[in-house]
C-alpha cells in the first residue's frame, strides 16, 4: 500500500507509551494522556507504539494518529491529516500528507470537533487498509 506509514511492531499496549506519558505530569501530560485515550479507544484493531520517540497509535500495522508534547502546547497530529475532512477547521501544517491540531492548556478545544476528526482518521485509514 503506497504512501502508508506502517509499522509491524505495533502492539495493543504499549508499556513504553506509559513511562512516556510520566515524563509530562502537568497539564501537558493531562492533555496528551487524554488525546491518546480517545486514539486507543477508537477500535479493536488499534495497535500503538512509540515512533521518533511520541505515542503513535495504528489501525493494525499502518499509522493513522499521535500525540507529541512540547514547551507550552500538544499536538494530536494526523500521518493523512492532509486529506481528512475538517468542518470545524481544527488542522494545521502545510506538509504534503501531514496535519495537527495544536492544544493549549489555556485555551480550550472544541472536545466534540476533535473527537470527530480523530473518528474521522480512524474509519479514513481502516477504508485505505481494505483497497
Amino acid at each position: 500500500m503506497p504512501q502508508l506509514l506502517r509499522f509491524p511492531t505495533a502492539v495493543r499496549r504499549d508499556p513504553a507509551i506509559d513511562v512516556w506519558m510520566q515524563q509530562y505530569p502537568g497539564a501537558l501530560g493531562a492533555i496528551a494522556q487524554r488525546w491518546f485515550e480517545v486514539l486507543r479507544n477508537c477500535g479493536d484493531d488499534v495497535r500503538e507504539l512509540l515512533h521518533d520517540g511520541h505515542p503513535t497509535a495504528c489501525v493494525g500495522d499502518a499509522a493513522f494518529a499521535y500525540v507529541n508534547a512540547f514547551t507550552a502546547h500538544v499536538n494530536v497530529g494526523f500521518f493523512r491529516g492532509a486529506e481528512l475532512a475538517d468542518p470545524d477547521r481544527l488542522l494545521e501544517g502545510t506538509g504534503r500528507f501531514m496535519r495537527h491540531v495544536k492544544l493549549r492548556p489555556e485555551r480550550d478545544v472544541d472536545a466534540a470537533a476533535l473527537r470527530k476528526l480523530i473518528e474521522t482518521a480512524y474509519t479514513d485509514m481502516q477504508g485505505r487498509l481494505q483497497t
